[in-house]
């Protein structure tokens, strides 16, 4: 969930923290319940991943995150986030990020679904996103979601103590171009820990917008490139939250949340691990 604006006022629940200026290290403890709440996360994902089929509608999805985050402990992160009302962001098609679930949203064959969420757990968050061809889809589809997971672990290869954003985003935007894809700059990733958006904005391509700030150990991170398979532009819709693709072009989206290590990283929303 990529919102930049705090425009809107923020929901009690879960229970937020006010944030902090600067950017956090995480300490041991801090870093063991993380591992939890992304471990949450991981699993929701990988079950979606299971049971997602034709017919189904995203509310289906969001009742069946919303249960499971609840039953191990944690609250979705995202209901109540700044008025969202759901559990998951599920994004279909030209859809890039914050769509939100409706019992009349009904999954087809050949669509290209982005279910993103998060789990609250013990005064920390989890967040991660994956992109889902549902069925069979079409060559451009099924490349389009290919190189977006490339994308993202690209960047992660670049995650190490001493390292730098640029670092990161320049191996997320040279594997994307390469691919003949564009990335979405509109949203980018961002720190995550005590609150489900802290800093560092953790951007996709290479800027002198925004610092391009040292990593060390213990800062936790959500890397989530998003891609679009033609114009970069989105727009909003009239919901406030939905964003688009302007030339209706397919988009895709990964995410996980990763911890910088002195030796490298670990990735926390590790589905293969649950």
């Amino acid at each position: 969930m990529n919102i930049l604006s705090n425009l809107i006022p923020q929901a009690s629940q879960p229970p937020r923290v006010k944030q902090r200026r600067g950017i956090e290290i995480k300490s041991p403890r801090e870093i063991e319940i993380m591992r939890e709440s992304a471990k949450i996360v991981a699993t929701v994902l990988k079950e979606i991943s299971q049971i997602i089929q034709p017919g189904m509608t995203t509310a289906d999805l969001d009742a069946h995150a919303e249960k499971r985050i609840r039953e191990m402990g944690a609250t979705p992160s995202f209901k109540g986030y700044h008025g969202f009302p759901a559990s998951i962001c599920s994004s279909i098609n030209n859809e890039v990020v914050h769509g939100i679930p409706n019992a009349k949203k009904v999954i087809r064959t050949g669509d290209v679904v982005k279910i993103d969420t998060g789990a609250y757990f013990q005064g920390f968050h989890g967040d991660s996103c994956i992109t889902i061809g549902v069925g069979e889809v079409t060559p451009e589809a099924a490349k389009l979601i290919r190189v977006a997971e490339e994308a993202l672990y690209k960047g992660i290869e670049q995650v190490k103590a001493g390292k730098y954003l640029l670092d990161l985003a320049g191996a997320v935007q040279d594997h994307v171009e390469a691919n003949g894809f564009v990335i979405v700059e509109d949203y980018t990733g961002h720190g995550v820990g005590r609150n489900l958006h802290e800093e560092p904005s953790v951007f996709n391509f290479r800027t002198r917008q925004m610092p391009n700030v040292k990593l060390r150990a213990g800062m936790t991170l959500a890397i989530e490139p998003i891609l679009n398979a033609g114009s970069k532009v989105t727009r909003t819709l009239q919901d406030r939250w939905t964003v688009v693709t302007v030339d209706n072009s397919l988009s895709a989206q990964f995410e996980h949340t990763v911890l910088v290590t002195e030796d490298g990283y670990e990735i926390l929303t590790d589905r293969t691990k649950v």
